[in-house]
């Protein structure tokens, strides 16, 4: 997730860079540009300036920029360039998935299951799954269908984890198909609820397209 999370912000600084060769990137980060104050965060912590790629991650997302709020969150979540504080990582994630960034609403969601900055949740770690699992995040779907296997946050449903699973491996998650393998050994799920997970999968993509990213 975080690699995918520094290859959006790639794209953006060449998109960012594009749009004017007047001013330097850190001339418009100085003035104030959310967006360059991101860029040129990605920059800092590219090279291993972790100090200076906080301060200007937290100057875009004190301004709402969705992904450096994102990126923020992630420095506080794993001690980079700053001490590790999960209640504040905790904060910047829930300002960006508020904001509708799926990366952020699956760590948010991960954070409430664990307890990790925010006391201890079910149902709202399935909230927040749920909402980054509809836009097509692996990590979400993935988290999601462990919820359902648990029973955490809802009821036990065999057959709803592992359409949420194979929706996951369908986007790419290396784990869902070691999960899979746990789900079906586990619960010693029969061909009847292979098939009825099977059909489950294709009505939900069928309902929501988004469940499938497209490359």
């Amino acid at each position: 997730m975080k690699k995918l999370f520094l290859l959006v912000m790639a794209l953006t600084m060449v998109g960012c860079r594009e749009k004017s060769q007047t001013l330097t990137l850190k001339e418009k980060a100085e003035g104030g540009d959310a967006e360059a104050q991101g860029m040129l965060g990605f920059e800092y912590e590219t090279k291993q300036d972790l100090k200076e790629a906080v301060k200007w991650y937290r100057k875009a997302a004190e301004q709402g920029d969705p992904s450096t709020q994102l990126g923020l969150g992630l420095m506080y979540y794993e001690g980079r360039g700053v001490k590790q504080d999960f209640k504040e990582a905790a904060k910047w994630f829930r300002k960006a998935a508020e904001q509708g960034e799926a990366f952020a609403q699956s760590f948010l969601g991960e954070m409430y299951s664990e307890g990790q900055g925010v006391e201890q949740d079910f149902k709202e770690a399935i909230k927040w799954h749920q909402k980054a699992a509809e836009q097509g995040d692996a990590g979400g779907q993935f988290r999601l269908g462990f919820m359902y296997y648990n029973g955490k946050g809802v009821l036990e449903d065999d057959v709803t984890a592992y359409a949420w699973l194979n929706i996951a491996q369908a986007n790419g998650s290396k784990n869902a198909k070691e999960g899979k393998d746990l789900i079906a050994k586990a619960k010693k799920m029969s061909p009847e609820q292979f098939a009825k997970a099977e059909e489950l999968s294709k009505e939900m993509i069928k309902k929501n397209p988004k469940l499938i990213q497209k490359k």
